[in-house]
């Protein structure tokens, strides 16, 4: 028999949770107001100071805004969906990257700011999905990908050195129309490739990068992309904000 179980979060943090739920499912529509604090301290049934401090974190998590006279409103909206189907294929000829590309079709304003490249020592599960030996290396490039001027996504993107050297890859530029545009130039499209998304707690790095809130967790994919004959041309690691996006995967019965 499963044991008791209660939740150990203190009670503005539940409040929080449950408006936040609200809000990023649309239950809460961007400029709703909310109830006054009394009114929300007696539907919880707890202090005025309690739900002032959940209001206060959801302030933080920007999903709320006070007005001086006025009340607390509904910033944030419902969770943006991001479909990663979308950027798998090379962009066209002279086309910009896909990132940038799809933002324009949803009336939004896609850019990346370039943070590193470089050869490194791959981590275990690139090393694995790549078929690399234990310390083998691989070209790294990392990125922030912005919509709106916001923070949307920190990329840790792995190629194998066999394709990177002697490309652009390895030099710390942006590339036109991306990697898989370059890839595909050189005989390596991309044809498939495997998602694994978790949810997990976000390092420093992911914090700093995404700007986040204290406490928000991240959605952390391990996508492995392939060529013809099966062949790995592409490791990455994509972080998100959980409380700001949300997968959208199709598939279609066979």
């Amino acid at each position: 028999m499963a044991r008791p179980f209660t939740d150990p979060r203190s009670a503005h943090q539940k409040i929080a949770a449950t408006l936040r739920r609200q809000i990023t499912r649309g239950d809460l529509r961007p400029g709703t107001q909310l109830p006054s604090t009394a009114a929300l301290a007696s539907e919880y049934r707890v202090a005025g100071t309690t739900v002032q401090k959940a209001l206060q974190m959801l302030k933080k998590e920007e999903l709320l805004e006070g007005h001086t006279g006025k009340g607390v409103f509904v910033q944030g909206g419902t969770q943006q969906p991001i479909s990663p189907e979308a950027y798998m294929a090379p962009a066209g000829q002279g086309a910009p990257y896909r990132w940038i590309s799809e933002a324009e079709k949803r009336s939004q304003r896609g850019s990346v700011r370039l943070l590193e490249v470089a050869v490194v020592s791959a981590p275990f599960e690139v090393r694995r999905a790549l078929g690399l030996q234990d310390a083998g290396q691989a070209l790294l490039r990392k990125q922030t990908l912005y919509l709106d001027d916001q923070p949307t996504e920190l990329t840790h993107s792995y190629y194998p050195l066999e394709l990177a050297e002697g490309t652009a890859m390895m030099e710390r530029r942006k590339i036109k129309g991306g990697t898989p545009t370059l890839l595909a130039e050189r005989g390596y499209p991309p044809r498939r490739f495997v998602d694994e998304v978790s949810s997990e707690i976000p390092t420093e790095e992911e914090v700093v990068a995404l700007a986040l809130p204290k406490d928000m967790p991240v959605l952390v994919t391990l996508r492995v992309v392939y060529s013809d004959e099966e062949r790995p041309i592409e490791v990455s690691l994509l972080t998100k904000a959980a409380h700001r996006y949300r997968m959208r995967y199709t598939v279609t019965a066979p």
